[in-house]
């Protein structure tokens, strides 16, 4: 067990991906609104969130005080004089234009009477802050349920504006993986997942991504006071056979459920006082802990911890003569990887991508146990298929290091792999990749990884070398994704055949449907290309804007993928002059060259540079040319080149 030091604080956040909600909230305080309430479980942003909708206006703040129950208007202390009653209350308030109630769970029976008056009887605006879970006074609760005042629940932050902040004060980002996993550990708690990013500053698990300008958390969770604050309900669970029940699914989740099993703690032995074999779960100890919301039980009779934290914390917890005897050996977890896979294939035979149903796979790789490259391979490829080209490339590093381990020992295995990812992503060869549903270990699953890190590699400007991967069809959608669906045609079924056939006809409406059905189906870059393609081929100016902003809003969550069809729509986003200079810079000449041709100086052109990477996804020049051209880069494949005449 590993506990953290004291991390130096992190910088302040930027406030970031609650746009939607900061509009709403300022909506809501203008006008003939009266008011919001805004709830979530703690640590949700939901502060930050009306602080910054009421930044620089005039807004009278007031928060509810713990312990503070028996004291009246104790929250209006700083409003009110010592002595009042709740009419003249009111009319002392009748002035404020808007008051902010922070924490109004806590507030005293009489504050609480006082904001639902003012609710009624005045003109005042009101936001209200209230957390998820708490016992709530039943003059507040009485503003959302009476329908005084609307209601907004707080969701947790995107994954994307997670990777953000996390990047934030690093120095270099955190590759995709220790994104998700953060994400997934923090389950939506900002402060949960400050406290986490704190505790790594400088630790001995952070290491460098091979090839990048990234670095990685592999290794147990530190148990920081905040982590155990946040689990103690977990770590003291004293009934019997509880803990050991917990600990058991910490190693070893999934496990099925024996209903005829035993119900209490005893279990067979073997020789050496050492268990014969797996014993069944303890079902008395397993009520107990799903009744209190601590494990989940599926259809399929698997029982799961019921928070993603909850395993590496108890994990992390456990003792090293406990985890000896709880942890499997890494081929132990063959079944379950199995079983992740078989999901996984059936997904992609089904054209759905909606959901990642893997949480072994990504607790084993979170803890630095290696997967077969296999494995790897495919959820590359779900996650490039998903548009998520970063994690994808991250998979396939997953795969490729795994194999080197296997064939040159652990010292070499991390210089091997990343050769080999190098000299994948320099050559301009074509790459074609079937994952059947049974994935094979070996050289085969080694050189899938390879060609998931080429393919996810030649679609990311922030991954990819500077000779870049031809965009070659790997298969007949890719056609369509180029631009060229007749070569597609009567080769593709569904959804993908619908897209072909709107491209065809270059049918505005109907790639808009296309687009749509492939953003429900969880592909989201083939759903933004669809709507970049949609945006050229309409001819309602109105409706080409529609397509090309819901593009674009796709785009970003591809994690800065670029592909053909997505170049005219990145240079959409910038100014005219940054265009002018981009495709300038794209035909290789430099900035004293552009700012002769413009008659502009040389740092103008710089400025304007740098802003137009920001915009496009580019870390230098050598991108340019590839997000710039709509058309393939490289030699046009054979198949689609146009005959020459004899």
């Amino acid at each position: 067990m590993r506990d953290a030091v004291a991390p130096e604080p992190l910088p302040l956040w930027p406030f970031t991906g609650r746009e939607d909600e900061l509009r709403l909230v300022r909506r809501s305080s203008a006008g003939a609104r009266r008011g919001l309430v805004v709830t979530g479980p703690p640590g949700r942003g939901k502060t930050r969130l009306v602080t910054e909708a009421v930044r620089g206006t005039d807004c009278a703040r007031i928060a509810g005080i713990p312990q503070a129950h028996r004291m009246p208007f104790a929250a209006f202390a700083p409003l009110l004089p010592e002595s009042v009653t709740l009419h003249r209350a009111v009319r002392l308030l009748s002035g404020v234009r808007t008051l902010l109630v922070d924490d109004a769970h806590l507030l005293d029976d009489s504050s609480a009477a006082l904001v639902h008056q003012l609710a009624v009887r005045s003109d005042t605006r009101l936001l209200i802050v209230v957390t998820d879970g708490a016992p709530v006074p039943a003059a507040v609760s009485r503003l959302w349920t009476g329908e005084l005042l609307p209601r907004l629940p707080l969701g947790p932050l995107p994954r994307e504006e997670t990777a953000r902040l996390v990047t934030v004060g690093a120095g270099r980002a955190p590759e995709p993986l220790t994104v998700n996993r953060l994400h997934r550990l923090a389950g939506g708690d900002l402060r949960l997942l400050r406290e986490l990013l704190g505790a790594l500053r400088g630790h001995e698990d952070l290491t460098p991504v091979p090839g990048t300008d990234e670095w990685a958390w592999r290794g147990p969770v530190p148990l920081t006071p905040a982590v155990r604050e946040h689990t103690a309900h977990l770590l003291t669970r004293t009934g019997p056979g509880e803990r050991e029940t917990l600990d058991r699914l910490a190693f070893a989740e999934p496990l099925p459920v024996e209903l005829d099993g035993p119900t209490g703690p005893e279990h067979p032995m073997g020789p050496a006082g050492r268990p014969a074999g797996p014993a069944p779960l303890d079902l008395a100890a397993l009520e107990r802990l799903e009744d209190d919301g601590l494990v989940h039980v599926d259809g399929r009779g698997a029982v799961r911890l019921a928070h993603p934290l909850h395993g590496p914390v108890l994990r992390a917890a456990a003792g090293g003569l406990r985890a000896r005897r709880l942890a499997r050996a890494p081929e132990e977890y063959g079944p379950a990887l199995d079983a992740e896979a078989a999901a996984l294939t059936a997904l992609i035979g089904q054209a759905d991508v909606r959901t990642v149903p893997a949480p072994v796979g990504d607790w084993l790789v979170a803890e630095g146990v290696p997967v077969p490259a296999g494995y790897a391979a495919l959820r590359a490829r779900y996650a490039r298929l998903r548009g998520e080209v970063r994690e994808a490339a991250a998979w396939a590093r997953e795969g490729l290091c795994t194999t080197a381990s296997a064939r040159s020992g652990p010292a070499e295995a991390e210089a091997e792999a990343e050769a080999e990812a190098e000299a994948e992503a320099e050559a301009e060869v074509e790459v074609e990749v079937e994952v059947e549903a049974e994935v094979e270990v070996g050289a085969g699953a080694a050189a899938e990884a390879r060609a998931e890190l080429a393919l996810a590699e030649a679609q990311s400007p922030a991954l990819a070398s500077v000779r870049h991967p031809a965009h070659a069809p790997h298969d007949p959608y890719d056609a369509v994704r180029l631009g060229a669906p007749e070569r597609a045609a009567g080769r593709l079924t569904g959804v993908f055949a619908a897209h072909a056939d709107a491209l065809t006809h270059a049918d505005g409406p109907a790639l808009d449907r296309a687009a749509g059905e492939l953003e429900r189906r969880g592909f989201l870059l083939f759903s933004a290309e669809a709507y970049a393609q949609a945006a050229a081929a309409h001819r309602d100016p109105g409706a080409a804007r529609t397509a090309r902003t819901r593009a674009v809003a796709l785009a970003r969550r591809c994690q800065g993928a670029r592909t053909p069809a997505l170049a005219a729509l990145a240079l959409g986003e910038l100014t005219a002059r940054q265009r002018q200079i981009v495709t300038l810079a794209a035909t290789g000449l430099s900035n004293r060259q552009i700012a002769e041709r413009l008659t502009l100086s040389i740092r103008t052109v710089g400025n304007h540079l740098y802003s137009a990477y920001t915009r496009l996804g580019a870390s230098d020049r050598t991108a340019l040319p590839r997000l710039t051209d709509p058309r393939p880069t490289g030699p046009r494949p054979a198949e689609f080149q146009e005959k020459q005449p004899a």
